[in-house]
């Protein structure tokens, strides 16, 4: 009986024909998690230069006008969000100020008039005279400049659930990547570009 054992015991440790079962099984999780990683990554690297060519686009065509108006400037920015198809897990951002920099002894920038798209919605965003911001380079005395901003919340593949289900675990940490630029230009056209009905 004992060497009957013994003889099963020695087949089964000398039988391969499961081996590469087992072994698929062992690599195959971590093989197929390199994958969809490689893939993740190349994708938010291809939106998050889509995000910076969104905005540098918009300011472009802005700033080839000597005169707009706010229905024009909502085109453009309509045309600047179709630039992120296919990717529509979320939904971007873009804003269009148009900045005046004072003559004053100590320059300020101040908004002449400003535009936003959110969700697909475009209306007016800061108010004309509001203070602001640009970069020190950028502030000449009397100059004039476009200023583009395009925002996006980049939501990984790992973030989907299903709809009105919670994001749990490892997914609930990586729920949302920022993505953004900000660009200036100056009129190509004309010292500055008044826009009909932007202001508020």
């Amino acid at each position: 009986m004992l060497g009957w054992w013994q003889s099963k015991v020695r087949a089964l440790v000398g039988d391969n024909s499961g081996i590469a079962a087992v072994e698929f099984a062992l690599i195959a999780p971590l093989v197929f998690s390199f994958y969809f990683v490689t893939m993740e990554v190349s994708q938010a690297i291809e939106t998050s230069k889509k995000v910076s060519r969104v905005g540098s686009m918009v300011a472009d065509l802005i700033t080839q006008q000597q005169r707009i108006d706010a229905a024009e400037v909502d085109a453009v920015m309509k045309i600047g969000e179709s630039m992120l198809q296919p990717y529509s897990r979320s939904v971007g951002k873009i804003v269009v100020t148009a900045i005046e920099i004072t003559n004053d002894a100590t320059p300020r920038a101040q908004v002449l008039w400003s535009r936003k798209l959110v969700d697909g919605v475009a209306k007016p965003d800061l108010v004309k005279g509001t203070a602001t911001t640009v970069p020190a380079a950028l502030r000449v005395a009397g100059s004039f400049l476009i200023r583009v901003e395009s925002e996006l919340d980049y939501k990984p593949v790992l973030t989907w659930a299903a709809e009105n289900k919670p994001v749990l675990g490892l997914a609930a940490a990586f729920d949302g990547i920022s993505m953004g630029e900000t660009y200036y230009l100056r009129p190509r056209m004309s010292q500055t570009i008044p826009c009909t009905g932007c202001e508020v």
